[in-house]
């Protein structure tokens, strides 16, 4: 029973139990941090795969384009318009 305290103690070895758990927890951080970079936490909800890019909206689109000076506003809302009669949407804050 007292063969250890006679021995001179555990010796440094006993410093390899620490390292291991550190090494273990380092390891576990990593492929929980590489598995969200890939996008493994998505919801059923999330469109997006790694081989077909996200598609936007039309409206999303036809925003874009007058956001960035690419139509004017009349054309923009003329082409809502269309939008809103097609997938049925309400335009300039009217109700549906």
């Amino acid at each position: 029973m007292n063969t250890l305290a006679h021995a001179g103690g555990p010796g440094p070895w006993i410093l390899l139990f620490p390292l291991i758990w550190a090494a273990v927890a380092v390891a576990v951080v990593t492929v929980l941090r590489r598995t969200a970079r890939r996008g493994g936490r998505r919801g059923p909800w999330s469109q997006r795969t790694a081989d077909v890019p996200f598609e936007q909206s039309p409206v999303t689109l036809l925003g874009r384009r007058f956001a960035a000076g690419e139509i004017d506003e009349d054309e923009y809302w003329r082409r809502l318009s269309v939008l809103d009669e097609q997938f049925g949407r309400t335009g300039r804050g009217g109700a549906a």
